[in-house]
C-alpha cells in the first residue's frame, strides 16, 4: 500500500525539515510549502491524506485556508491539524470550531505530532462494528463513511464521524470526557478534555437539519459527561 501523504504548511523551513524527517522515518510521504496559496494548489493537485497547517503564515492566517477547505465539497472532510504557537484556550477553540480536527502547540516533540497524525487518520476511517447504525431517519453508514438524515448527507468531519459512530454504537450509557477521549482519540494521545466539548458542539450543530433535529440525541449528563439516546423525540 502506498505511503499516506502529509502536507506540511509552515513558513519556517527548519520546522518543515524537522517534520519531514520525523514523518518519513515513520513511512509517511511528505510534501511541503510555506504559504496558503501554494498550499491550496498542492491540496488540489496532490490530494494529501492529512494537512499539518500552521496558524501564522504569509499572505494570511492558516485559518483562512481552513475556512476555504471546509466550504468546498472536495475538501470539506480533509483531516487538518493546526500547528500553532497560540496557547490561549480561546485560540485553540477557535481553530477547532472553524473545522480543525486537532491542534499541536509549539514547541512540540515531532513524535507527538506523528502520534496525532496516526490517530487522526484512524479516526477518518470507518471503525469496527455494524456497517449501518440507525435512529429514526438518522443513518450512519460505515461503508460509505457518510451520515444521512432522510437520505440526505450531512457535513461531518472525520472526528465528528468517529464520535457519532462511538455514541450510536453505545447508546443509553453515560461516558465521562476522559472515556470519550480514550475511545475516540486513543488512550496514548494527549488531548485536553475541553476538546470533547468543542467537537460535541460541532456534531450537535451538524445534526440540527431542516429535515430533522437530532442534536438532542447527544445528552449532557451533569457532573459526568455525555450520553447518546437511542430514541428520537422530534
Amino acid at each position: 500500500m502506498a505511503d499516506q501523504k502529509v502536507l506540511i504548511v509552515d513558513d519556517e523551513e527548519s520546522i518543515r525539515d524537522m517534520l519531514r524527517m520525523a514523518l518519513e522515518l515513520h513511512d509517511f510521504a511528505c510534501i511541503e510549502c510555506g504559504d496558503i496559496t501554494q498550499a491550496y494548489r498542492l491540496i488540489v493537485d496532490e490530494r494529501p491524506d492529512v494537512v499539518v497547517l500552521d496558524w501564522m503564515l504569509p499572505e494570511g492566517n492558516g485559518t483562512e485556508l481552513l475556512r476555504r477547505l471546509r466550504r468546498e465539497e472536495a475538501t470539506q472532510f480533509l483531516p487538518v491539524i493546526m500547528l500553532t504557537a497560540k496557547t490561549q484556550r480561546d485560540n485553540i477553540i477557535q481553530g477547532l470550531e472553524l473545522g480543525a480536527d486537532d491542534y499541536v502547540t509549539k514547541p512540540f516533540a515531532p513524535k507527538e505530532l506523528v502520534a496525532r497524525i496516526r490517530a487522526l487518520l484512524r479516526r477518518s476511517q470507518p471503525g469496527s462494528g455494524q456497517d449501518q447504525l440507525t435512529v429514526g431517519n438518522l443513518v450512519l453508514d460505515k461503508r460509505s463513511h457518510r451520515v444521512l438524515v432522510a437520505g440526505l448527507p450531512l457535513e461531518t468531519g472525520p472526528t465528528e464521524f468517529k464520535l457519532l459512530h462511538f455514541f450510536m454504537s453505545n447508546p443509553e450509557r453515560a461516558y465521562s470526557r476522559s472515556q470519550v477521549l480514550d475511545q475516540v482519540w486513543g488512550a496514548n494521545v494527549y488531548v485536553e478534555e475541553r476538546t470533547v466539548d468543542v467537537h460535541i458542539r460541532r456534531l450537535r450543530k451538524a445534526l440540527n437539519t431542516p429535515h430533522g433535529d437530532y442534536s438532542s440525541l447527544i445528552e449532557t449528563v451533569r457532573g459526568i459527561g455525555y450520553r447518546f439516546s437511542s430514541h428520537h423525540k422530534g
